[in-house]
Protein backbone atom coordinates (compact mmCIF):
# COMPACT_ATOMS: atom_id res chain seq x y z
CA UNK A 1 0.00 0.00 0.00
CA UNK A 2 0.98 3.79 -1.09
CA UNK A 3 -0.68 6.64 -0.09
CA UNK A 4 -0.40 10.13 -0.20
CA UNK A 5 0.72 10.73 3.68
CA UNK A 6 -0.63 14.50 3.07
CA UNK A 7 -3.73 14.07 5.26
CA UNK A 8 -1.52 13.04 8.38
CA UNK A 9 -0.79 16.59 9.21
CA UNK A 10 -3.92 17.42 9.83
CA UNK A 11 -5.56 13.99 10.87
CA UNK A 12 -8.59 15.42 12.84
CA UNK A 13 -9.58 17.82 9.74
CA UNK A 14 -9.46 14.98 7.77
CA UNK A 15 -10.90 12.11 9.84
CA UNK A 16 -13.88 14.49 10.04
CA UNK A 17 -14.48 15.39 6.65
CA UNK A 18 -13.34 11.48 5.67
CA UNK A 19 -15.27 9.14 7.67
CA UNK A 20 -16.40 10.36 11.02
CA UNK A 21 -18.56 13.20 9.71
CA UNK A 22 -21.63 12.05 11.35
CA UNK A 23 -19.88 12.87 14.57
CA UNK A 24 -18.48 16.50 13.56
CA UNK A 25 -19.50 19.52 14.47
CA UNK A 26 -18.83 22.20 11.82
CA UNK A 27 -18.46 25.39 12.17
CA UNK A 28 -16.85 25.62 8.60
CA UNK A 29 -13.11 25.90 8.26
CA UNK A 30 -12.76 24.81 11.85
CA UNK A 31 -14.89 21.28 12.86
CA UNK A 32 -15.04 19.27 16.69
CA UNK A 33 -15.73 15.96 17.50
CA UNK A 34 -19.28 16.73 19.01
CA UNK A 35 -18.51 16.39 22.52
CA UNK A 36 -19.47 12.78 23.53
CA UNK A 37 -16.85 11.20 21.08
CA UNK A 38 -13.80 13.01 21.61
CA UNK A 39 -12.94 16.49 22.63
CA UNK A 40 -10.36 17.34 19.81
CA UNK A 41 -10.89 19.53 16.76
CA UNK A 42 -9.08 20.93 13.82
CA UNK A 43 -8.92 24.00 11.64
CA UNK A 44 -7.65 24.53 7.57
CA UNK A 45 -6.91 28.00 5.49
CA UNK A 46 -5.62 29.66 8.52
CA UNK A 47 -9.07 30.74 9.67
CA UNK A 48 -9.45 32.76 12.79
CA UNK A 49 -11.08 29.98 15.06
CA UNK A 50 -12.53 32.63 17.97
CA UNK A 51 -15.69 31.96 16.81
CA UNK A 52 -16.03 28.39 17.01
CA UNK A 53 -13.72 28.01 20.38
CA UNK A 54 -15.88 30.38 21.84
CA UNK A 55 -19.44 28.33 20.25
CA UNK A 56 -18.28 24.83 21.48
CA UNK A 57 -17.28 26.05 24.82
CA UNK A 58 -20.90 26.25 25.02
CA UNK A 59 -20.91 22.37 25.17
CA UNK A 60 -17.14 21.79 26.49
CA UNK A 61 -15.52 23.13 28.96
CA UNK A 62 -11.68 21.92 28.03
CA UNK A 63 -10.99 20.36 24.76
CA UNK A 64 -8.41 20.95 22.26
CA UNK A 65 -7.10 21.65 18.80
CA UNK A 66 -4.82 20.01 16.70
CA UNK A 67 -2.49 20.97 14.54
CA UNK A 68 -1.57 24.87 14.29
CA UNK A 69 -1.89 27.53 16.84
CA UNK A 70 -5.75 28.74 17.15
CA UNK A 71 -6.58 32.47 17.77
CA UNK A 72 -8.35 32.19 20.58
CA UNK A 73 -11.11 34.74 22.27
CA UNK A 74 -10.63 36.83 25.15
CA UNK A 75 -11.23 35.34 28.36
CA UNK A 76 -10.02 31.61 27.07
CA UNK A 77 -6.21 29.70 27.91
CA UNK A 78 -4.13 28.18 25.72
CA UNK A 79 -1.85 25.32 26.46
CA UNK A 80 0.53 23.29 24.40
CA UNK A 81 1.23 19.79 24.48
CA UNK A 82 3.51 18.59 22.00
CA UNK A 83 3.05 14.76 20.83
CA UNK A 84 5.50 12.34 18.33
CA UNK A 85 3.62 11.13 15.19
CA UNK A 86 4.62 7.82 14.86
CA UNK A 87 3.63 5.07 11.55
CA UNK A 88 4.14 2.04 10.29
CA UNK A 89 3.69 -0.39 6.80
CA UNK A 90 3.84 -3.93 7.68
CA UNK A 91 3.09 -6.25 10.46
CA UNK A 92 4.73 -6.31 13.42
CA UNK A 93 6.39 -10.13 13.86
CA UNK A 94 6.16 -10.83 17.21
CA UNK A 95 3.60 -14.31 18.55
CA UNK A 96 0.46 -13.77 20.41
CA UNK A 97 0.00 -15.77 23.05
CA UNK A 98 -2.94 -13.70 24.73
CA UNK A 99 -6.54 -14.61 23.82
CA UNK A 100 -7.61 -10.82 22.19
CA UNK A 101 -11.28 -10.39 22.70
CA UNK A 102 -12.58 -7.65 20.15
CA UNK A 103 -14.54 -5.39 22.52
CA UNK A 104 -18.39 -4.87 22.45
CA UNK A 105 -21.39 -3.10 23.98
CA UNK A 106 -21.39 -6.08 26.46
CA UNK A 107 -17.93 -4.92 27.25
CA UNK A 108 -18.64 -1.23 27.40
CA UNK A 109 -18.61 -1.22 31.54
CA UNK A 110 -15.36 -2.50 31.59
CA UNK A 111 -13.46 -0.63 28.60
CA UNK A 112 -14.65 2.53 30.81
CA UNK A 113 -13.55 1.46 34.30
CA UNK A 114 -9.83 0.39 32.58
CA UNK A 115 -9.68 3.67 31.13
CA UNK A 116 -10.92 6.18 33.77
CA UNK A 117 -7.49 4.91 35.16
CA UNK A 118 -5.24 6.52 32.31
CA UNK A 119 -7.14 8.59 29.74
CA UNK A 120 -10.86 9.93 31.79
CA UNK A 121 -10.33 13.33 30.17
CA UNK A 122 -9.34 12.00 26.49
CA UNK A 123 -12.30 8.91 26.45
CA UNK A 124 -15.73 10.24 25.97
CA UNK A 125 -18.82 8.05 26.76
CA UNK A 126 -19.21 7.00 22.64
CA UNK A 127 -15.45 7.39 21.31
CA UNK A 128 -15.70 3.61 21.45
CA UNK A 129 -17.60 3.75 18.53
CA UNK A 130 -14.96 5.46 16.70
CA UNK A 131 -13.48 2.46 15.78
CA UNK A 132 -12.53 -1.64 17.05
CA UNK A 133 -10.96 -2.18 20.55
CA UNK A 134 -9.67 -5.08 21.42
CA UNK A 135 -8.44 -6.57 24.88
CA UNK A 136 -7.28 -9.26 27.15
CA UNK A 137 -9.33 -10.32 30.09
CA UNK A 138 -7.42 -12.26 33.26
CA UNK A 139 -9.82 -13.71 35.97
CA UNK A 140 -12.64 -12.18 33.99
CA UNK A 141 -10.98 -8.86 34.68
CA UNK A 142 -10.48 -6.51 31.41
CA UNK A 143 -7.01 -5.99 32.38
CA UNK A 144 -5.31 -4.49 28.87
CA UNK A 145 -7.19 -2.91 25.72
CA UNK A 146 -5.71 -0.86 22.68
CA UNK A 147 -8.18 0.41 20.10
CA UNK A 148 -8.68 2.68 16.95
CA UNK A 149 -9.73 6.54 17.14
CA UNK A 150 -8.74 8.89 14.37
CA UNK A 151 -9.67 7.01 10.93
CA UNK A 152 -9.14 9.05 7.62
CA UNK A 153 -9.70 7.33 4.08
CA UNK A 154 -6.55 5.62 3.87
CA UNK A 155 -5.00 5.84 7.45
CA UNK A 156 -6.32 4.38 10.89
CA UNK A 157 -4.63 6.14 14.27
CA UNK A 158 -4.00 3.52 17.38
CA UNK A 159 -5.28 4.94 20.47
CA UNK A 160 -5.99 4.14 24.44
CA UNK A 161 -2.87 1.35 24.79
CA UNK A 162 -3.77 1.22 28.41
CA UNK A 163 -2.75 -1.89 30.77
CA UNK A 164 -3.98 -1.60 34.41
CA UNK A 165 -1.27 -0.70 36.77
CA UNK A 166 -1.43 -4.59 38.37
CA UNK A 167 -0.56 -6.02 34.89
CA UNK A 168 2.33 -4.14 33.83
CA UNK A 169 5.03 -6.28 32.21
CA UNK A 170 3.49 -9.62 30.87
CA UNK A 171 3.68 -8.13 27.16
CA UNK A 172 -0.27 -7.17 27.06
CA UNK A 173 0.62 -4.17 25.26
CA UNK A 174 2.92 -5.54 22.80
CA UNK A 175 0.67 -8.31 21.91
CA UNK A 176 -2.36 -5.96 21.20
CA UNK A 177 -1.29 -2.98 19.46
CA UNK A 178 0.60 -6.24 16.92
CA UNK A 179 -2.80 -7.53 16.86
CA UNK A 180 -4.32 -4.05 16.17
CA UNK A 181 -1.63 -3.37 13.45
CA UNK A 182 -2.39 -6.53 11.39
CA UNK A 183 -6.17 -5.90 11.92
CA UNK A 184 -5.96 -1.86 10.24
CA UNK A 185 -3.71 -3.42 7.66
CA UNK A 186 -6.40 -6.60 6.63
CA UNK A 187 -8.65 -3.24 5.91
CA UNK A 188 -5.88 -1.71 3.84
CA UNK A 189 -5.33 0.90 5.76
CA UNK A 190 -2.04 2.10 7.26
CA UNK A 191 -1.74 2.35 11.33
CA UNK A 192 -0.21 5.21 13.21
CA UNK A 193 -0.48 7.15 16.40
CA UNK A 194 0.00 9.61 18.57
CA UNK A 195 2.46 9.85 22.15
CA UNK A 196 3.42 12.46 23.98
CA UNK A 197 7.07 13.59 23.39
CA UNK A 198 7.83 13.18 26.87
CA UNK A 199 6.35 9.91 27.53
CA UNK A 200 9.60 7.92 26.68
CA UNK A 201 8.68 4.19 27.67
CA UNK A 202 5.88 3.90 24.73
CA UNK A 203 7.90 5.61 22.91
CA UNK A 204 10.99 3.20 23.08
CA UNK A 205 8.42 0.64 22.69
CA UNK A 206 6.68 1.88 19.50
CA UNK A 207 10.27 2.32 17.97
CA UNK A 208 11.04 -1.38 19.12
CA UNK A 209 8.13 -2.80 17.41
CA UNK A 210 8.73 -1.03 13.87
CA UNK A 211 7.32 2.52 14.00
CA UNK A 212 8.87 5.20 12.34
CA UNK A 213 8.40 8.78 13.49
CA UNK A 214 7.04 10.82 11.14
CA UNK A 215 6.54 13.92 12.96
CA UNK A 216 6.01 15.93 15.58
CA UNK A 217 2.13 17.68 16.21
CA UNK A 218 1.07 20.16 18.18
CA UNK A 219 -2.13 19.64 20.78
CA UNK A 220 -3.50 22.75 22.09
CA UNK A 221 -5.68 22.70 25.40
CA UNK A 222 -8.13 25.01 25.41
CA UNK A 223 -10.25 26.27 28.17
CA UNK A 224 -12.34 29.26 30.33
CA UNK A 225 -9.70 31.71 32.17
Amino acid sequence: MSYSEAPLDNPVWFALSDTHYNECINYGNVKFYHPDFTPFGAFINNEDTSDAIEKHAHLLDNFFIVGNKPKLPNTFNLKKYVGLQMIIYNEINIPIIENIVELSETHYKDLIDLVGLVYPHFFKKKTNLLGRYYGIYKQNKLVAVTGERFKTKHFTEISAVITHPNYTGNGYATQLIGHTVKKILEKDKIPFLHVDETNLGPINLYKKLGFKLRRKMFFWQISRS
